[in-house]
């Protein structure tokens, strides 16, 4: 299964996939694809989710085993996604229906609000056992939505967080049980429809520059 993008009311639903929704460069392109035609066909708001068990795995190690010389390409092409996402000028919600982990929780974390499976799956930033230090930009991303406390306790220690762990930490603002993750992201942004995007995409961008920038290489 590919993205895929429908709508339900004026709301946008994106897809990610129904395996582990690794970024493959394909994958980031179709997510982006699905990003210009909500935009464009007039989406008051977005959902992220997953069609299986997992939200999104994050970088797609497969491929850069086998092309490693595009390391830093790839870094820019994930860094850019994470400040699309993060500056969307209509509300945003991520249906965290399974796991998260990596880049996959930071695609999360970049929404402007997250609901979360209650009782299977984890968010999880497993950088510090695996050996791979965050790159600044994605660091300036999850300190700008973290807590100080939050920020120690998910980032320096590889903890797997579930559904109502994450709800406590403030990761998520909400959980909710199987099969109804997504529905439950899409009831939170209702109430929001009508935002006028000029406004709340400054808003955001003023909220969020600092981070974007170095997401994109702008500091």
């Amino acid at each position: 299964m590919t993205v895929q993008l429908e709508f339900r009311d004026q709301i946008a639903v994106l897809t990610l996939g129904d395996d582990e929704n690794r970024f493959s460069p394909t994958r980031l392109d179709d997510i982006d694809a699905a990003l210009d035609r909500a935009l464009d066909e007039g989406a008051q708001a977005l959902v992220s989710t997953g069609a299986g068990k997992f939200y999104s795995n994050g970088l797609d190690l497969d491929w850069l085993g086998a092309n490693g010389d595009r390391l830093d390409w790839y870094v820019d092409r994930v860094h850019r996604l994470l400040a699309r996402m993060l500056t969307l000028p209509i509300p945003t919600a991520a249906a965290v229906v399974g796991h998260a982990f990596g880049a996959g929780a930071m695609l999360a974390m970049a929404h402007d609000f997250r609901v979360m499976r209650t009782d299977r799956g984890f968010f999880c930033l497993p950088e510090v056992d695996i050996l791979i230090p965050f790159t600044p930009g994605m660091a300036a991303l999850l300190q700008a939505k973290f807590t100080p406390q939050t920020a120690v306790a998910a980032m320096t220690t590889g903890r797997r967080f579930g559904g109502p762990d994450a709800l406590a930490f403030g990761i998520v603002d909400a959980t909710a049980g199987e099969d109804e993750v997504t529905g439950a992201a899409v009831d939170l942004l209702r109430p929001l429809h009508g935002k006028d995007r000029g406004t709340l995409g400054a808003i955001k961008t003023t909220m969020f520059g600092p981070a974007a920038r170095v997401l994109t290489g702008q500091q």
